[in-house]
């Protein structure tokens, strides 16, 4: 295969009039090396994915409709795409980031992704989704800032921290993967990292000697906003601060109702912001604590992330027990109430002024309506699968857009079932034919035993309801018609049912998706194509000039060279300065090409 990257004359043209067309708002600029490097985070050597040689990633700080400009280049010795967990992509979907969409970028090619965080605020991250990547890195965070015009409903904090979780083995990610193919099951993982780190030696039995551990420094009197990202491959963690009581304000771009927690579950693929003072009188240390849920935890002591908040004025280092988790081992519905208390600040506005309760989302007829059912791994032909209605998703070589672009017949169906049907389970590339402008309901019905996460790119949606055992219609008067959570992941416990609500108003297709690695990767998710009856162009975004091509159109792909190595920092550019950088480059590339 040719070692690719666009002529750098025709990406700067292809810059030049695409920033014309968002000549108002700023664009951010970064350059990104995907590379291995060997880390030992709990003791253990191993191939880590990072970037600019960072494990975890840089922060992509950026502000409501930004325009945001990544160069990729990857350096992996495997295929590469970056998906933007909770980014919206609002009619551009060939930015996603996803199989469904994008062709991977190979190892040793360089590709740029562009969009626009168009009308969003708020705390996401971004993650490689190709491979089973993610269990070996490459993640980093996302913070979309209000525009100064746009009041926050909180008093701005004295800092700004991001903290990713996230269970974690030490066996590298290819290894991980040749057992899922193998039809084995992960088993438990070696236990729990915080911002790449593994924990901090609060038992000398449990952590080894010489584990680098996160510390948190701060000021007394302080208040600082953390951001806490679930990035792990399938284990709910309870996250807490000794000591400190939790001020939740926003979670994945909503202000949420202001409420106290001193103890938080994160399913994986959440995130979570939340203010917290440093009140306390600093005689020592304090811990942060991320510990697994939902297993016995006397056998799973050592999936436990514990880092260090350090006071200025501290007389010590941390000791002694660690705080308590919720001790509800026997009250399933802790964790439960707890997520239906997490509502949504109706009176405060968020990327725009108007209310985020002006939206009354409560009084919108559904006009489709998905049962998807989760149910424990099937053996399909031979390999052990997971599936959503018995469909176990395989991706085609071809991603599903540019297969509707080109007019490819065959690449899939579009007639994923409504609701389970009575048949064996099976493999198949069926997708959800959405309604341009519907209202959709889906109920997510989890009857394995084990909490799943479920995600869905291009939206967020309204978690109206849940509760345990199996979804009847007669559960919509149940539903929250008022102040439920926006959010674009949402948990659903074993032996129960989540249920969420949808307006399809951004065209594409989109990937909805277990965000526990281990079942997205054995098939659990599936596509919906929400297309405009106008036709293509007319509201979705043309396909970009540096389209990578594969599959059964990979003869339009034309040979690339390799950009060589990115710069750590990225750079931001307004108006004409804006315009000034993009002649430069474009002059530059004349130069390298002429």
């Amino acid at each position: 295969m040719a070692t690719p990257v666009f002529s750098l004359a025709a990406a700067a043209v292809a810059l030049i009039f695409a920033c014309a067309a968002y000549a108002g708002d700023p664009f951010a600029y970064f350059d990104w090396d995907v590379s291995y490097i060997t880390a030992a985070p709990l003791g253990v050597e191993q191939q880590v994915i990072a970037i600019n040689k960072q494990f975890p990633g840089p922060v992509v700080n950026i502000t409501t409709n930004w325009n945001v400009v990544v160069n990729v280049l990857n350096s992996l010795d495997e295929p590469l795409l970056i998906t933007w967990n909770g980014i919206q992509q609002r009619k551009n979907c060939w930015q996603d980031g996803v199989l469904g969409t994008n062709c991977p970028i190979p190892s040793g090619w360089n590709w740029t992704y562009q969009f626009q965080v168009k009308d969003q605020i708020g705390s996401f991250f971004y993650f490689p989704s190709v491979g089973f990547q993610r269990a070996a890195g490459g993640f980093g965070g996302i913070t979309v800032n209000n525009r100064a015009v746009i009041a926050v409903p909180f008093g701005k904090p004295d800092g700004d921290i991001t903290l990713f979780i996230g269970d974690w083995y030490n066996k590298n990610h290819t290894d991980l993967r040749k057992m899922l193919d193998d039809g084995k099951d992960l088993g438990m993982p070696d236990g729990v990292l915080m911002n790449g780190k593994g924990p901090y030696r609060y038992n000398a039995t449990l952590v080894p000697d010489g584990i680098q551990y996160e510390t948190i420094n701060v000021e007394p009197g302080k208040t600082y906003r953390f951001r806490i990202h679930n990035v792990g491959i399938s284990t709910s963690l309870n996250f807490r601060i000794q000591n400190h009581n939790m001020l939740l304000v926003e979670t994945e771009g909503l202000y949420t109702v202001q409420q106290n927690y001193t103890t938080l579950d994160i399913h994986v693929g959440q995130s979570y912001s939340f203010l917290a003072t440093m009140n306390q009188n600093a005689s020592s240390d304090y811990y942060i604590v991320a510990s697994a849920r939902f297993v016995n935890e006397s056998l799973w002591t050592r999936v436990t992330g514990v880092a260090v908040l350090h006071y200025s004025n501290s007389n010590g280092k941390a000791s002694g027990p660690l705080p308590d988790p919720p001790n509800d081992f026997y009250d399933k519905y802790f964790s439960m109430n707890q997520a239906r208390s997490i509502r949504m600040n109706v009176s405060t506005g968020a990327a725009r002024p108007n209310p985020q309760g002006s939206y009354k989302y409560g009084s919108i007829n559904v006009t489709q309506v998905y049962v998807l059912k989760n149910e424990p791994p099937a053996v399909i032909n031979g390999t052990r699968r997971k599936t959503l209605n018995g469909i176990s998703y395989s991706p085609p070589d071809t991603p599903l857009r540019l297969a509707d672009l080109y007019n490819l017949k065959g690449i899939y169906t579009l007639d994923f079932p409504s609701s389970p049907l009575n048949r064996p389970p099976r493999i198949g590339r069926s997708v959800i034919n959405g309604s341009y402008k519907g209202f959709v309901e889906i109920i997510l019905q989890n009857n394995d035993t084990t909490v799943q996460s479920y995600h869905m790119d291009g939206y967020s949606f309204f978690v109206v309801g849940m509760d345990y055992g199996e979804w009847t219609e007669s559960n919509r008067g149940t539903y929250n018609k008022w102040d439920a959570a926006s959010r674009c992941t949402t948990q659903v416990f074993p032996g129960a049912w989540t249920a969420i609500l949808i307006p399809l108003d951004n065209v594409g297709i989109w990937n909805l998706r277990a965000q526990n690695l281990d079942s997205w990767y054995l098939g659990q998710e599936v596509y919906m194509k929400v297309a405009d009856p106008e036709g293509y162009n007319k509201t979705e975004l043309t396909v970009p000039d540096n389209v990578l091509y594969c599959g059964f159109l990979k003869d339009k792909q034309k040979p690339q060279e390799s950009h060589g190595k990115q710069s750590s920092s990225p750079s931001i550019a307004t108006g004409r300065s804006k315009l000034l950088t993009l002649m430069l480059l474009f002059a530059t590339a004349f130069a390298v090409v002429s």
